[in-house]
């Protein structure tokens, strides 16, 4: 999950931070719009009612808010900023429909849906601009919260993670073509010895072939965490037969017939 950053003036960065007039009671209406679809549960039942006296009781005043936005848009972005408002009003409503913070958001819509519809709220710039942030601050509730736990987290690892030993294969070789082989535990080239690259006090050096005597050339191959260097266990048979160890399987045609015990025993 992607968190919004924290600007050098202290603000999110979200969808909402930096707002017109204009776009507060926009957005405001949008996160109206979010919860009446999104919050179902019973007690949240009058979100729905409560966003459509919404609308009703400001449409003028939302009228001529559109069209402040649009001229807006369209003096920043130019004769595109169409695909700029749509892209940016997406946001704006995949923001409020965040699912971690839905509950919490659901709470505080019902309550601003309801005062919003308050005899004696008349202005509604005024009483979006207080609105939107306590709003917005139940998301930043839970990016704080998010946030913490990351760092906790990482916290945790670095003191109480696994270590990751690795396994390291050093292989001697000289002109001769004779080979010997070390395996040691996190060991890595500065702890072989610096007299002619030979294997490090405590390395089992494995001679395949005999010795010489001319002094071998250390080849390391690529270090690979242990767990990797395991060997996997071989597959079992997708289908055919299973064969005990008392049995042998017969020649081919025989339907899988074994042998047990000297007689043949048939597939049932």
């Amino acid at each position: 999950m992607t968190i919004p950053m924290v600007g050098v003036d202290g603000v999110r960065q979200t969808v909402n931070a930096d707002l017109s007039t204009a776009q507060t009671v926009w957005n405001l209406r949008s996160a109206l719009n979010v919860a009446a679809l999104n919050c179902m549960t019973a007690e949240h039942g009058a979100l729905l009612p409560n966003y459509t006296a919404f609308l009703d009781r400001y449409a003028s005043k939302l009228s001529s808010t559109n069209r402040a936005l649009i001229a807006e848009f369209r003096a920043e972005y130019g004769p595109g900023f169409r695909d700029v408002q749509d892209s940016y009003m997406t946001r704006v409503y995949n923001y409020f429909a965040l699912p971690p913070a839905q509950e919490n958001f659901c709470d505080v819509a019902l309550a601003v849906s309801s005062e919003a519809l308050a005899p004696e709220v008349t202005d509604l710039e005024l009483f979006a601009a207080q609105a939107l942030p306590r709003i917005e601050r139940e998301f930043e509730t839970f990016f704080s919260a998010y946030e913490q736990y990351r760092t906790d987290l990482a916290a945790w690892d670095a003191r109480y993670g696994p270590s990751r030993s690795e396994v390291r294969t050093t292989f001697y070789g000289n002109p001769d073509g004779i080979t010997t082989g070390a395996a040691s535990m996190g060991s890595s080239s500065a702890d072989r010895s610096s007299a002619g690259g030979s294997p490090a006090q405590g390395e089992l050096m494995i001679d395949l072939s005999g010795t010489t005597g001319q002094e071998p050339t250390a080849i390391e191959a690529t270090p690979v965490p242990a767990s990797d260097a395991q060997p996997q266990p071989a597959p079992l048979p997708r289908q055919g037969p299973i064969i005990l160890p008392e049995e042998t399987l017969q020649s081919p045609g025989s339907n899988y017939a074994t042998e047990r015990n000297g007689e043949i025993a048939g597939s049932e």
